[in-house]
């Protein structure tokens, strides 16, 4: 191989820094930071963009702590065996320091060209996801992603707060639909990645309940999150095509769930269903701001 094969192959400074962020991830936090705002008002496209670099600052800076804290985990497990601090090409205080730089950066962001309130929702995403889930609850109980997956709802209080300056009940119920929504999605991939766990010693729903318990408690959350996702139509905060949209979508995720719990072989099924939550969760988002739009047209 010779020098410009091996340039192309090695992964650059920028490529890693960008990886610590995981923009995957992010990119669906933006969906639910963005689509509130267009919910709760008509956002300038300034705002929209400050509070999206803003977001993603936020939760970047919160993946990169992340990974510094999981650095001794991240060697066991396959997937996550090339990250940036396990395979050697970044140091996990370079790693520590970006992380804290983003969320400075964001805060800062946030606080002047939105409103405090809409920072301090943000920050405490990140000081949620950082030290309840991943410092505290991701190594000591089955129940690390319920209680963590709260960090991950934190998006759709940021967005609206960027639009209104307060929380009202739409937002709460919008935090809630997110937090009822990461139990049923992570577990699937939990089932399917559980031997990684199991290596790395996080006590995952699968290797404490069981297969067929977590499949169970999928079975719940899902039916609890069909009844979230349609009460704010009863309260008026969103009309009917919202409500046909997210009963369609949730029969459609709790058929996938009820796949899962039924078939001789489950790995199919657990991909379909994890792969499914992801565009589940961008088109409920999509539809409220559809139903939203068409209410006050």
């Amino acid at each position: 191989m010779d020098v410009t094969a091996q340039r192309q192959a090695q992964p650059s400074l920028l490529r890693d820094m960008v990886m610590l962020t995981k923009p995957r991830i992010i990119s669906l936090l933006l969906v639910t930071t963005v689509a509130p705002m267009f919910v709760a008002g008509n956002p300038g496209w300034l705002l929209v963009l400050i509070v999206l670099l803003g977001g993603y600052l936020m939760a970047g800076g919160a993946n990169a702590v992340n990974m510094y804290l999981d650095r001794d985990i991240d060697t066991q497990m396959a997937r996550t065996r090339l990250r940036p601090i396990p395979s050697g090409r970044m140091g996990p205080r370079a790693v520590l320091a970006f992380g804290i730089a983003l969320a400075t950066a964001a805060t800062y962001l946030l606080a002047r060209f939105t409103n405090v309130l809409t920072a301090l929702l943000a920050l405490g995403g990140f000081y949620f996801y950082v030290f309840v889930y991943t410092r505290w609850l991701k190594r000591t109980t089955p129940q690390n992603i319920v209680i963590g997956g709260a960090a991950g709802a934190f998006p759709p209080l940021v967005g609206w707060a960027s639009m209104t300056g307060t929380i009202d009940l739409t937002a709460v119920y919008l935090f809630l639909i997110v937090f009822y929504w990461t139990p049923p999605h992570f577990w699937a991939l939990a089932l399917l990645k559980q031997r990684d766990y199991g290596r790395a010693g996080i006590p995952m729903a699968p290797l404490v309940w069981g297969e067929r318990q977590t499949m169970q408690q999928m079975l719940w959350y899902n039916v609890i999150l069909i009844a979230f996702t349609l009460l704010p139509f009863t309260f008026g905060a969103f009309g009917i095509i919202y409500f046909v949209s997210a009963l369609v979508l949730g029969v459609i995720l709790l058929a996938g769930v009820i796949r899962i719990i039924t078939a001789k072989d489950w790995t199919k099924p657990a991909w379909q269903v994890y792969k499914f939550s992801l565009l589940y969760l961008a088109l409920l988002f999509l539809a409220m701001v559809i139903d939203r739009k068409v209410l006050v047209s």
